[in-house]
């Protein structure tokens, strides 16, 4: 196998787990991700793959439903950048409504798996937006930031 052919089955891997994942199927990350993984959100920072899948099945406690659509994918000598759709319900958030978030990840390979992870996304949208009492005041401040 070629190295080009190597570096594109990780990322062929990746995008095929995240299009399944859910909540009865987290131990699939285990194919995916390095023993060494390093996953950064805009709300966490977490090393190792035990850590990682804890870290998951913690934010997947609440989650009712939740997809990813992979819309493009971009990868370069063993790194790539992902741009996704999730969408998603949540027990404690938008009366348990969906609610669609657009980001995007970066990531590395090492050992044809992902070593490192880092999602882009409006954690404002998706979270605080979202709550009862501070979703109104964040929504008029970002009304008050255009006009």
């Amino acid at each position: 196998m070629t190295k080009t052919m190597a570096s594109a089955l990780w990322l062929q891997n990746f995008t095929a787990v995240y299009r399944e994942l859910g909540t009865d199927n987290l131990e699939a990350l285990r194919k995916i991700y390095h023993p060494e993984v390093v996953f950064c959100d805009p709300l966490h920072r977490v090393e190792g793959l035990d850590n990682l899948l804890g870290y998951f099945q913690g934010l997947y406690r609440q989650v009712i439903s939740c997809e990813f659509t992979i819309e493009h994918v971009f990868e370069q000598q063993g790194e790539a950048a992902v741009y996704w759709t999730m969408t998603f319900r949540h027990k404690q958030l938008n009366a348990s409504q969906p609610m669609v978030v657009e980001g995007h990840s970066r990531l590395k390979a090492k050992d044809n798996k992902v070593v490192y992870h880092r999602d882009y996304f409006d954690v404002g949208a998706m979270l605080y937006e979202q709550l009862p009492l501070l979703g109104g005041l964040i929504r008029a401040v970002k009304r008050r930031a255009v006009n």
